[in-house]
């Protein structure tokens, strides 16, 4: 498909980019209304929705458990604090880096990834993203089942939270996740103006439920003092590092994902500072502050349990009080879904829909994650602390590193982030048709950052010495190894012209 002279370029005072005219690509096979540039009118988002985004996101029981697992695993306060704030304020680099390219283009990851990998070729890291967004729903979604069904067996009794075991588990928790599974899909099916809406009411709101588990350890405890005591199992010698950068690198793979898809959101971002600053203020603290609640309460439970429970609705269920574990359960409920239908819904529906424009939409898209989330079985990647870390994070993390580092080298360092809005959407030709419509470089270090960072992949599901042995070190560092090689192998590869 030729490029069609009319198909003109626009943009605004803050540097933002549209099509005047979108009849050159509304024929092509690449292109649908959802993926289509967000016309600037349309680019409304304020910093309070984007810092609203991020306590959506970041206020869920996954984000509790992330930082509660590294008690689990013999960490204090100071040292789990240490680990998450760190791995927080690191992963927020390539996710402000890959935003902008959505800002200034209005356009979605697939699409800003077509650059780079070509228009067919995005495919690839988009499912790729899309499959581990489909995995991360299923676990949302079961970690929320679980937190219903606390709550309904409070009010229910032992009715409920004694019913006949069916494939491993209580016929009434299999009965909670799939209600709690049909209600995300209503909401999906409204699309991004009900999500947006969502998250707005419910951002104040979902920081209620930690608080409240807090507080009760906390008094049944005696106070902070007793949870601040516990001492660090690893103390700070070679025990400690040895657990540290595994779980560094598995704290920055919690947000990876983002990292990637933030374009999915701050395409309808009213200003790169709007988006910017709503990110630098939302990511940073309210992942410090739920770590920060989720490290005590972990701790306090210790203290009166004499284990670390790091699933908050299992530690709810051992409460006296009734009325504690419901204000606390269904203000978890709440966040669970809020942070699901942002993070791990809206980037798989433009996966998919890229792959298939005029078969799939976003609300389809939608409906796949939500069957693949269950198909995964989500309820054995999240049983154990040590697999959750060191090998679903770990290894999803160090896939996605790579492709982040070519976006990064591609964006900002070759294309100086320069697009040509029109070819994103072109077929045949055009400056991202590249190959067939792939670009091999991007997908060669894309290839090589993958290998290098997951290669020596070894513990839970994985052999003792690696799947690679001579790669095994380079596991403890994979998000960094993948970051760097897919960065440093685009820039090598790719040709000259590109590079001037």
């Amino acid at each position: 498909m030729a490029l069609d002279p009319s198909a003109q370029i626009a943009s605004d005072q803050e540097g933002r980019v549209d099509l005047v005219d979108r009849a050159a690509i509304a024929d092509s096979p690449y292109y649908n209304p959802e993926l289509a540039p967000v016309p600037l009118e349309g680019r409304t988002w304020t910093t309070y929705n984007f810092f609203a985004l991020w306590m959506g996101m970041a206020h869920n029981i996954p984000s509790y458990t992330l930082a509660a697992s590294l008690v689990a695993l013999g960490m204090d306060w100071v040292q789990a604090l240490l680990t998450i704030t760190l791995g927080n304020l690191i992963v927020l680099a390539p996710m402000l880096l890959n935003s902008h390219a959505g800002t200034k283009y209005g356009i979605p990851f697939p699409v800003f990834a077509r650059a780079f990998y070509g228009v067919r070729g995005a495919n690839l890291v988009a499912l790729l993203r899309a499959f581990v967004a489909c995995a991360w729903f299923g676990i949302q979604t079961w970690v929320g089942g679980k937190a219903l069904h606390v709550i309904v067996g409070r009010l229910a009794g032992e009715a409920w939270t004694g019913a006949p075991v069916v494939l491993g588990q209580v016929w009434t928790l299999w009965l909670c996740f799939l209600v709690f599974w049909a209600v995300q899909m209503l909401v999906i099916w409204r699309g991004m103006e009900a999500i947006r809406r969502f998250e707005n009411w419910t951002a104040p709101l979902v920081s209620v439920g930690f608080l409240v588990l807090l507080a009760y350890v906390a008094v049944k405890a005696g106070g902070f003092g007793p949870i601040l005591s516990e001492p660090s199992k690893l103390g700070w010698g070679p025990d400690f590092w040895k657990v540290f950068f595994p779980a560094l690198m598995g704290m920055i793979a919690f947000w990876s994902t983002l990292s990637l898809n933030m374009p999915d959101f701050t395409r309808f971002g009213g200003s790169q500072r709007k988006q910017a600053l709503g990110q630098v203020l939302g990511l940073p603290t309210t992942m410090t502050f739920i770590a920060v609640v989720a490290i005590l309460t972990t701790s306090g439970a210790q203290a009166l349990y004499g284990e670390a429970i790091w699933d908050p609705a299992e530690l709810a269920s051992r409460f006296d009080s009734t009325a504690v574990v419901l204000v606390a359960l269904v203000s978890l409920v709440l966040a669970t879904v809020s942070a699901n239908l942002a993070a791990n819904v809206v980037s798989p529906s433009y996966d998919f829909s890229n792959a298939f424009p005029r078969r799939i939409s976003f609300a389809v898209g939608g409906l796949i994650t939500g069957v693949l989330g269950v198909l995964i079985q989500p309820w054995r990647l999240i049983s154990d602390p040590g697999i959750y870390i060191f090998a679903w994070l770990g290894f999803y993390g160090g896939l996605l590193a790579s492709v982040a580092g070519v976006l990064v080298a591609g964006y900002w360092v070759l294309a100086r982030t320069r697009l040509e809005l029109p070819d994103l959407y072109l077929s045949g030709r055009g400056a991202y048709w590249f190959t067939g419509g792939w670009n091999w470089r991007a997908v060669v270090a894309t290839a090589l950052g993958s290998l290098l960072a997951v290669g020596g992949a070894h513990g839970g599901p994985f052999p003792a010495d690696g799947l690679i042995p001579p790669l095994k070190p380079l596991y403890d560092y994979n998000w960094v190894v993948g970051l760097v090689v897919g960065m440093a192998g685009y820039l090598v590869l790719a040709p000259r012209k590109e590079q001037a």
